[in-house]
């Protein structure tokens, strides 16, 4: 059984080259405007385009992986990262460009939903809030080392160095993937129920999806905002990127701290719970307090909001059988595509009515608090079902 950890290893590449690859075009964003004569708001699609198939993907994402296996419709889905991340390196149009994007975008939505739910696989009743710790800080990573690499590896006129690659990162993650995985000795439970209908306890599902589409978005007005917020203040652009980049990095410490607490101490819920609080306090007294207090502040979001991510990622597995698990993984992400979508968009309009991007982090906060009320009804929702349930006779 040792073997899980190995299976982490793998899935984490995997994740981590969906992340390099969203990432490229903000990291590369000032050559391709340049190539194309971009602006901002033509970036900002571009960026957006990667996970707005999410929406309507991950549900049906997730049935089809009920049918033909995990290893297959993971495989696809890297598949189409290698499709759609090939044609910008092919041809320099825009076209290409926004045509490889939805492609590979697709891909990532189905590998995004399947790497959840085959970890959950190997983990349930074994460290899975550490577990998925760890998956989640493959996001981190695979953007802050696109944000080192890429630039690097493009001149103005001549960005085929850079989405090779990112090609090369996808296929090497494939390519390990193809080798190591294997299906987990329980397995052969959701092997039988393929072929059966079942019934997904949508309600539970919908709050723990809801929980993780609003700690999702409130993380959003971090990294959307953080450089505005402190520029408004009459930081330097460069300096206010930089600190802000800070939050991201110390999650890559906070994201696996909060996984270890949450199954260390046998307390998921309240470390979820205190891990969102502190998050929303931290977001108004980055928008409230002055100037000189606020780099400290962006280093207590940074220790703090990454904590609440893997006991979050980790509830489904409080609700899901292995013959529903596909599924209802599709189920549980599709909230968050939506915040994605949804959550800057809103920030933005507040932060631009208000004059202030500080509106936007006290959004984020409003976020949290929201969640804390979904997870508090999850848990309701939770034990009605366990009640419900009927017991075995003795």
């Amino acid at each position: 059984m040792h073997y899980r950890w190995v299976v982490l290893a793998v899935l984490f590449l995997a994740r981590t080259s969906m992340a390099f690859q969203f990432q490229s075009v903000a990291a590369l964003a000032p050559l391709v405007a340049a190539d194309h004569g971009a602006s901002l708001a033509d970036i900002g699609l571009l960026i957006g385009l990667y996970f707005a198939p999410g929406i309507v993907i991950a549900i049906p994402g997730g049935a089809i992986a009920r049918l033909l296996g995990d290893r297959r419709v993971l495989a696809g889905g890297m598949v189409l990262m290698l499709a759609g991340g090939l044609l910008p390196a092919l041809s320099g149009s825009w076209d290409a460009l926004v045509a490889g994007r939805l492609i590979a975008g697709i891909g990532g939505v189905v590998l995004n939903v399947q790497l959840a739910k085959m970890l959950t696989d190997w983990f349930l009743g074994r460290e899975i809030a550490t577990a998925m710790a760890v998956l989640i800080n493959a996001w981190p990573i695979g953007i802050a080392t696109a944000l080192l690499v890429l630039p690097a590896m493009a001149d103005p006129g001549n960005l085929a160095p850079a989405w090779l690659t990112v090609l090369a990162l996808v296929a090497l993650g494939f390519a390990l993937f193809l080798l190591a995985w294997r299906a987990p000795p329980a397995a052969s439970a959701n092997e039988a129920g393929a072929g059966r209908a079942v019934a997904l306890p949508l309600v539970a599902l919908s709050l723990a999806g809801a929980v993780w589409a609003l700690y999702n978005g409130a993380l959003v007005m971090v990294f959307g905002f953080g450089p505005t917020l402190l520029s408004e203040r009459g930081w330097p652009l460069a300096e206010a990127s930089s600190t802000t980049s800070i939050v991201l990095w110390l999650m890559v410490v906070s994201v696996p701290l909060g996984g270890l607490l949450a199954d260390r101490s046998g307390r998921r819920d309240t470390v979820l719970a205190l891990g969102l609080a502190g998050f929303a306090l931290l977001l108004v007294a980055a928008a409230l307090a002055p100037l000189r207090a606020v780099p400290a502040i962006f280093v207590g979001l940074g220790l703090v909001s990454g904590i609440s991510g893997g006991p979050i990622l980790s509830l489904p597995s409080l609700v899901l059988r292995p013959e529903t698990r596909a599924l209802g993984m599709g189920v549980f992400f599709t909230f968050s595509y939506l915040a994605l979508m949804v959550s800057p968009t809103l920030g933005g309009w507040l932060a631009e009515r208000t004059g202030d991007a500080g509106t936007a982090f006290v959004l984020g906060a409003a976020m949290l608090v929201l969640g804390l009320a979904a997870l508090g009804l999850f848990r309701r929702d939770v034990g009605r079902a366990a009640t419900a349930a009927p017991r075995p006779r003795s």
